[in-house]
């Protein structure tokens, strides 16, 4: 089989290996691929393997002799899944690789806007320690988490590991599911009612036609003057403009996101210019023990597949 990654670089910098999945076939890795690349470099391969390079239905048509497609990630929206169907392609995705790695970026997050290591830490670097003279100083008011609310929209395995580790921070859990899942571990409420009782909001449901900029003015609205927004989802669920409009006025405490509507982001976008905001480039999957799991979880779709028994299958 010949095998095409098309944007190797993410999950692969140098510090892992490929040999697994070269073991499978004829492998060729690039590094990076633009849309207008793909026909080219993928007009011989039966399998090509995907992390945010998308495949529409016209690309499909082109690759007549394409037979998978592996995401090497768990959102596959960026596929086509009825064209691929349709042409008898199996779309396979790599489900739950990160989420140990992703709730600890969300508390990573969490704590630079109630603890503010990094930015304290930039300033004594700067030398604001020795100039300001005092024992101890901080460039932000510090706040406890203990006793707080935390309102965790979307209850799957990433929502629920934030809930295990908000309990033993000694937080309230409260949460939102559009399925309804029932739980003993926080307490159901309704979208309006979470954003409007949570100290801590953060996002965990996928990006769907239905729920695009959901996070709306309506809903920053609701929330208290003290919140923080987090959000290491997907960067559309949130209307940026508005988020930047309540934070550069003080309507909500702050915000932390590692995602963004476009990545990397557009020229001018407001979030990266608004006030008590932290913006990280999309690294909450990055662990090593993460990116491992993707391609062995990879190697173990590509074996199933070539023995007619494929896993992780996502075509409708």
């Amino acid at each position: 089989m010949n095998i095409i990654i098309v944007d190797g670089y993410p999950l692969n910098t140098g510090d892992l290996s490929w040999d697994s999945i070269s073991a499978l076939g004829n492998l060729i890795v690039y590094d990076r691929s633009s849309v207008g690349q793909i026909v080219e470099r993928c007009s011989d391969a039966d399998i090509v393997l995907t992390n945010k390079v998308p495949f529409s239905r016209e690309t499909l048509e082109q690759l007549p002799r394409l037979k998978m497609i592996g995401v090497l990630a768990t959102g596959y929206n960026i596929i086509d899944t009825l064209a691929a169907k349709e042409r008898g392609v199996v779309v396979s995705n790599v489900p739950g690789y990160s989420t140990a790695s992703v709730a600890q970026h969300v508390f990573a997050l969490l704590f630079e806007l109630t603890n503010h290591v990094g930015q304290n830490a930039a300033s004594t670097r700067a030398g604001d320690w020795q100039r300001l003279g005092d024992w101890c100083y901080t460039k932000g008011a510090i706040a406890e988490l203990d006793g707080k609310t935390l309102g965790i929209v979307g209850w799957g395995n990433i929502g629920q590991r934030v809930a295990r580790i908000g309990k033993a921070l000694g937080m309230k859990l409260i949460y939102f599911s559009p399925s309804k899942k029932q739980t003993t571990e926080a307490t159901a409420v309704s979208m309006e009612d979470l954003f409007a009782q949570s100290d801590v909001v953060t996002l965990h449901c996928p990006l769907t036609p239905d729920n695009r900029e959901f996070v709306n003015a309506d809903l920053i609205r609701r929330m208290k003057p003290s919140a923080w927004l987090i959000n290491t989802a997907r960067g559309p669920l949130i209307d940026e403009q508005a988020l930047a409009d309540a934070l550069n006025r003080d309507a909500i405490a702050g915000a932390a996101l590692d995602v963004l509507s476009t990545e990397p982001p557009a020229a001018g976008n407001p979030l990266l210019t608004a006030r008590n905001c932290v913006v990280t480039p999309h690294t909450a999957w990055m662990s090593r023990e993460a990116r491992e799991r993707v391609i062995s979880t990879t190697v173990a779709n590509i074996k199933a597949f070539g023995e007619n028994k494929p896993v992780n299958v996502v075509n409708p």
